[in-house]
């Protein structure tokens, strides 16, 4: 049996630099996801935390592109407001300052007119 020491972490990679949603902002995104979900829109999700971003991203099948990316930009806090809501194609569709603003664009599609 051989003792290997633990390597140390490179410079400017500890787990704690990273980006990541909160409690209260992922209860908000997973609030509207199993609405969603329940409506039939949605079906998986994907969470991303990098360097500079947190990123959830909404599928409605698996092998696809998203159809809605929900990302966190703490850099961004003071000017354009630090959530985005990006449409499939890449087009910045809501920006702002508080998060369930952002996603009430979203929101709208849960009501449908019945027939």
């Amino acid at each position: 049996m051989t003792v290997q020491t633990p390597q140390p972490l490179p410079f400017g990679s500890r787990p704690y630099d990273r980006v990541a949603f909160d409690r209260r902002e992922l209860g908000i995104i997973l609030g509207l996801y199993g609405r969603m979900v329940a409506t039939g829109e949605w079906r998986d999700y994907a969470i991303s935390s990098l360097r500079d971003a947190a990123i959830f991203s909404v599928f409605r099948r698996t092998a696809e592109v998203p159809l809605y990316r929900i990302e966190k930009h703490p850099k961004l806090r003071m000017r354009q407001g630090m959530y985005a809501l990006i449409g499939p194609d890449g087009q910045v569709l809501r920006r702002g300052h508080d998060l369930a603003l952002v996603l009430r664009f979203l929101e709208r599609k849960l009501f449908r007119a019945i027939e």
